[in-house]
């Protein structure tokens, strides 16, 4: 019997909110891993379903399962906070709405151990639908090499898959953690700032099952998530000039309209609305909030306008006929403009 005072080879670390319809899938695979040396940290943010009741129930029955159960406070809190307290030298991502595979921990802890190199690595994944049924791809994979996520990232694209990686915690403590300013895409700033002192890599296998339904964070918070990653991209670009990165120190990202004065340059407000306006023109829920009032500020300072009729179609499509004649009359106004 292992000793139950002996450090483990791998922290497993998963933060919940609200999470009862899906948990007791994502635990048992990781519990049913090939590779079984790990403590398994999972912490309920506050819930207000049965997530506390299902950790307390896993607990009893695997010595791994070390559940932190307490109130609110946001996911980048809860992930600073699970790496704070991670006892084993590699920590691996989980999130309580995917599926492992049951070799993933095995191949990852191979490739670190054989690239020490290397802080971060991931793989690809494969999407499923809210109900576990098998979903159609698009899009490229991820990039495998740490020369190909140099590349991805310059073009302003993502490299690794959140809950699909594995990180070495000195590593990632070494540059803060997780910073709050980005939150919704906490991970893509942490990325960006570890390629400048680590190495990060894909494995080209489907190690991790992504589910993707119309309630998770991806979908309820697409406008903040766009936003994010320009601002995290465009501070990536800073410090690859050897520039200050003027996020460093945010607590929170500010409003659209100061990126000039934040940035010290005429013209970084504009660039990131085009950016996001133009990400955000397939999402239902962005077009339905925030995200309609940037693409309309947006072709108001003479933006790019390709497809945007197609845009007033989706609007009408998505059930939104006061926007989509709003589109249409902003259209027509800055054409004859």
């Amino acid at each position: 019997m292992a000793d139950p005072a002996a450090l483990p080879a791998l922290t497993v670390a998963m933060s919940v909110y609200n999470g009862e319809r899906f948990l007791g899938a994502a635990i048992e695979s990781v519990l049913g891993q090939s590779f079984t040396d790990f403590e398994f940290l999972i912490l309920d943010d506050g819930s207000s379903d049965a997530t506390a009741e299902i950790l307390k129930c896993y607990e009893r029955t695997d010595p791994r399962i070390k559940p932190i159960i307490r109130e609110n406070r946001g996911l980048v809190t809860s992930l600073n906070e699970m790496i704070g307290k991670a006892r084993a030298p590699i920590i691996a991502r989980m999130d309580a709405d995917d599926i492992c595979r049951p070799h993933r921990f095995e191949r990852q802890l191979a490739f670190l151990s054989d690239h020490p190199d290397h802080g971060v690595v991931g793989s690809w994944s494969e999407d499923m639908g809210e109900h576990g049924e098998p979903m159609f791809r698009t899009g490229a994979d991820h990039p495998l090499t740490h020369d190909e996520v140099l590349a991805t990232i310059a073009e302003g694209q993502q490299v690794i898959c959140h809950p699909a990686a594995m990180y070495r915690r000195d590593v990632v403590r070494a540059v803060g953690g997780y910073h709050a300013a980005f939150r919704h895409c906490e991970d893509y700033d942490l990325w960006l700032r570890l390629a400048s002192v680590t190495k990060l890599a894909n494995i080209p296998e489907r190690l991790l099952r992504y589910r993707r339904y119309d309630g998770q964070v991806s979908a309820r918070h697409s406008t903040e998530q766009q936003y994010g990653t320009a601002i995290a991209q465009l501070a990536w670009e800073e410090r690859q000039a050897g520039r200050r990165d003027p996020t460093a120190r945010l607590q929170r990202l500010p409003p659209i309209d100061q990126l000039d004065a934040l940035f010290g340059r005429s013209g970084v407000t504009r660039q990131v609305r085009e950016q996001v306006a133009l990400g955000l023109l397939y999402s239902v829920q962005a077009m339905r909030e925030d995200g309609f009032d940037l693409l309309v500020q947006h072709l108001r300072d003479g933006g790019r306008r390709d497809g945007m009729w197609r845009t007033v179609v989706r609007l009408l499509r998505f059930g939104e006929p006061v926007r989509a004649a709003r589109l249409a009359a902003t259209l027509a106004t800055t054409l004859a403009v």
